[in-house]
């Protein structure tokens, strides 16, 4: 039988593989419940990512790189003049408004570093992108750090305890961890 050309066929495996994250959890992650979904034979999983930590990486790429460009979107759309603390609340309260399941996977890929020594390096380089974007809009790296990890354990809480996101307690914290040019709102 001829082999079937098929350039895109990696790039469609690393969608399969977050939808069934998304579906299923970390723990749902297989070869052969990336090739189902896909709907490509289990030989073409494992030529393409010879074990499942090359498959998570490459899945927490594509989710990193996806919030990395719309952070990097939204900081670019803001008012650079208008206090970041009121701005980044307004973000914060858009990603956790209606669906979070696409913030959920985000979430649990990164976090997925935790166990996965090989994925540590994709979650680190996103917080330092992360820190890059805030950056621009804080007095020091300092402060742009502080305001990342603020906004990871914010995230996580909210999206594990479920408790209702309040903007004026977000604007305050942010306030606080970078007053030089935060203000208020």
């Amino acid at each position: 039988m001829a082999r079937r050309y098929d350039p895109e066929r990696r790039d469609r495996l690393v969608g399969a593989a977050i939808r069934v994250v998304a579906a299923g959890g970390i723990g749902a992650l297989s070869h052969r419940a990336v090739a189902a979904e896909a709907d490509v034979p289990l030989g073409s999983t494992t030529y393409h990512f010879k074990t499942l930590d090359d498959l998570l990486v490459a899945a927490l790429r594509r989710t990193a790189r996806d919030w990395l460009d719309g952070l990097a979107a939204w900081e670019r759309d803001s008012d650079p003049g208008a206090p970041l603390a009121g701005q980044l609340a307004a973000r914060i309260e858009e990603w956790l408004a209606g669906d979070r399941t696409r913030l959920e996977l985000e979430y649990e890929l990164y976090l997925a570093a935790l166990r996965r020594p090989a994925v540590r390096p994709i979650a680190a380089e996103c917080v330092e992108e992360t820190v890059a974007v805030v950056r621009r809009r804080t007095d020091d790296d300092a402060s742009a750090r502080a305001v990342v990890h603020y906004l990871d354990g914010l995230l996580i809480q909210v999206l594990i305890t479920g408790r209702p996101f309040d903007r004026d307690e977000v604007h305050t914290a942010l306030s606080a961890l970078a007053p030089g040019r935060t203000g208020s709102p």
